[in-house]
């Protein structure tokens, strides 16, 4: 066996795997059915979805070239059943026009970092390991961790870390990097987490975990833009879907999971006043809830994988085509 195939499948255990085939499998039972992994990683989902349904096409979307080039080995013995695209998931519509395809009968994401990312210590992404001050998803492009703590106003690294990591000592971090940033410039994860550390109150410290995982989090958030991302990628995403097609969902905080249920809501949701005494048809719900809020992992998945630990999964079926009032300028689609 390929060396680096067999890495990507020892190193990676995709979160409630069975439960994303279950949900997906209404969308994916009929002849040539494709599917999209919005957020490829290591390829476990996909791998799953292909071994499941042995007609079923996947298109794996990753914007981090070492996951791509990792999950293609893993996948290489399906052959062109796989396709493998260097994209970020909200350019999803995109994507599928670059591949002739005009609609699929699935979606999936598996949000935030992965673990290709967290256990590559080089990446930044770890607050257990001393390592540059990166965190991009994609390390071609873009900002570092080290350009926002550098040059961001303290009041905009505050902003982040309460916003983006709830972190209720933001202003003292803040303050505190902006201090150590004026004898010289932050450049590694370990100078960052001391003076975290620092900055929280002893008390503090000993709850919660590890004082530097909501300022982590923040950072790595603001670095590749997740939230923004997200909530273009959401409503392109059902754009994508044919009638009867499944998106399925896997949040692992808070502030994605909202942005998830918000645009899920509005898609089951009448959008008539309601006060009509008849709904007009063109206002009926175009999105079924398939999942009754969002589910969690149950004590097998935990102790089978401990990064199910905050999951918070939602799946939803598109029943007919969004009404044009409700598209919000996505481009160009319209369900099959």
């Amino acid at each position: 066996m390929d060396e680096r195939r067999d890495d990507a499948a020892t190193r990676h255990t995709p979160v409630l795997l069975q439960r994303c085939l279950d949900l997906l499998a209404p969308a994916l039972a009929a002849e040539g059915a494709v599917m999209v992994d919005s957020t490829l990683g290591m390829g476990g989902h996909t791998e799953g979805v292909l071994r499941a349904f042995p007609h079923v096409r996947v298109v794996g979307i990753d914007r981090d070239p070492q996951a791509l080039d990792l999950a293609g080995r893993r996948l290489a013995p399906f052959g062109e059943r796989f396709t493998a695209v260097h994209a970020v998931y909200d350019e999803i519509g995109d994507v599928l026009d670059d591949l002739g395809l005009a609609h699929v009968q699935g979606v999936l994401m598996d949000l935030g970092v992965s673990s290709l990312q967290l256990d590559e210590r080089e990446r930044g992404f770890s607050y257990a390991h001393d390592a540059p001050l990166d965190m991009r998803m994609d390390p071609t492009r873009g900002l570092t961790a080290a350009d926002v703590v550098n040059t961001y106003e303290e009041r905009e690294i505050a902003r982040v870390l309460r916003e983006y990591g709830e972190e209720r000592f933001a202003p003292r971090i803040a303050r505190s990097i902006v201090r150590a940033r004026e004898k010289a410039p932050l450049a590694r994860t370990g100078e960052l987490v001391d003076l975290v550390r620092a900055a929280i109150p002893a008390a503090t410290r000993k709850t919660g975990g590890h004082p530097a995982k909501r300022t982590f989090q923040a950072l790595r958030i603001e670095v590749n833009g997740e939230l923004e991302v997200l909530e273009r990628a959401l409503p392109a995403s059902v754009e994508a879907l044919a009638v009867g097609g499944r998106i399925v969902v896997e949040a692992y905080h808070s502030l994605e999971d909202r942005l998830v249920k918000r645009t899920f809501a509005a898609g089951a949701t009448s959008s008539a006043p309601p006060d009509l005494p008849v709904e007009p048809e063109t206002h009926a719900p175009y999105l079924r809830l398939v999942t009754r809020g969002a589910e969690e992992a149950d004590e097998a998945e935990l102790a089978a994988n401990p990064r199910s630990q905050s999951v918070r999964l939602r799946a939803a079926e598109r029943t007919r085509p969004t009404p044009d009032h409700l598209r919000g300028g996505t481009p160009g689609r319209r369900a099959a």
